[in-house]
């Protein structure tokens, strides 16, 4: 039987969180590419098992089986929901389903039809990411999805074939194996604010240091937006502009013209490496938790810091929280 001393605070993580190597380890350990496999039965049981820790009970729990219940509620859970996620869309599957498809993107990039496959793949994994990792607090209408994921599609398209032709015809051939990231990096920017455009629009719910809602802020949403983009193009960015320069290497390498057939699971394998490791990078970049100075929306968003007035009796905190999202 476990103390109050000994208990576990399942509300509050495992590491420090103001700190980026707490945010890394957190990030790690919440990422972990192997709970993508787990079954939802055994993900209901570590919500369960959760959920009743939390009101007292299960105390004869051992500290590891409380962590790892943990481990996986944090995985696949929505954070503001409590719903179980599509697992496509956890940040636990951006390994695998990176890897993979960045490998596709990477050693497939000769061909117009090729970059226009694996375009329109990678925008619909990234609409599912996006639509499971949105602030559920701003729910998104079905015409709103159609319009993120054609626009950000056609973004990418259009900066990929259009680069393409371009250093084809300007460039030496290294550089036409960047084309997959300018057009990630193009379709993240337009992808993001699309999907949680009603963020932008209507403001997201902020909260003073006690967790109390306290109003609504479009500014809030446009900050933690702009860092889920930079933090998204971080993520990809190590492995599809480094990965060009070794394969350019690689490929003159007598052993590798005589087993091309490898040139794909190489790629894809070296990706999984370098996102194994820019997954909880990109995370931690920025606090999950964004705080913004009352001040701010006072200045550009005068009517919403009028409600603020109203809801706190006059008394608005110096800054509010909010989820950013992932």
């Amino acid at each position: 039987m476990q103390t109050l001393a000994q208990r576990i605070d399942v509300d509050k993580p495992l590491y420090d969180l103001s700190t980026f190597k707490g945010r890394f380890q957190h990030f790690a350990w919440m990422t972990d590419p192997r709970t993508v496999v787990v079954s939802s039965d055994r993900l209901l049981q570590a919500k369960s098992l959760v959920d009743a820790y939390r009101k007292g009970e299960a105390l004869d729990t051992t500290p590891d089986k409380v962590k790892y219940a943990m481990k996986l509620y944090n995985s696949a859970f929505h954070p503001d929901t409590g719903e179980l996620q599509n697992f496509c869309g956890r940040m636990s599957f951006q390994v695998p389903g990176g890897m993979l498809i960045t490998g596709g993107m990477l050693a497939f990039y000769r061909t117009v039809p090729a970059v226009v496959l694996w375009q329109f793949i990678n925008q619909s994994f990234n609409a599912v990411v996006n639509y499971t990792n949105r602030n559920a607090n701003s729910p998104t209408t079905v015409t709103q999805l159609g319009v993120s994921y054609v626009s950000a599609t056609s973004s990418a398209l259009i900066a990929a074939i259009g680069l393409k032709n371009y250093w084809t015809k300007k460039a030496t051939p290294i550089f036409q194996r960047f084309v997959p990231f300018a057009a990630v990096a193009a379709a993240n920017c337009v992808n993001i604010p699309l999907m949680r455009q009603n963020e932008i629009i209507n403001g997201i719910e902020v909260k003073d240091e006690n967790g109390n809602v306290v109003g609504k802020s479009r500014t809030a949403a446009v900050k933690g937006i702009s860092q889920v983009v930079f933090s998204r193009i971080t993520m990809a960015a190590p492995g599809m502009l480094i990965l060009p320069f070794i394969m350019e290497r690689v490929e003159k390498l007598p052993i590798y013209k005589r087993m091309q057939w490898i040139n794909a699971p190489f790629q894809t394998a070296l990706v999984g490496c370098f996102l194994l490791f820019m997954v909880p990078t990109a995370c931690a970049l920025f606090p999950q938790t964004c705080s913004l100075n009352t001040s701010t929306i006072k200045r550009l968003e005068p009517e919403f810091y009028e409600e603020m007035l109203e809801n706190t009796k006059g008394n608005v905190p110096a800054k509010v929280y909010f989820n950013k999202g992932l």
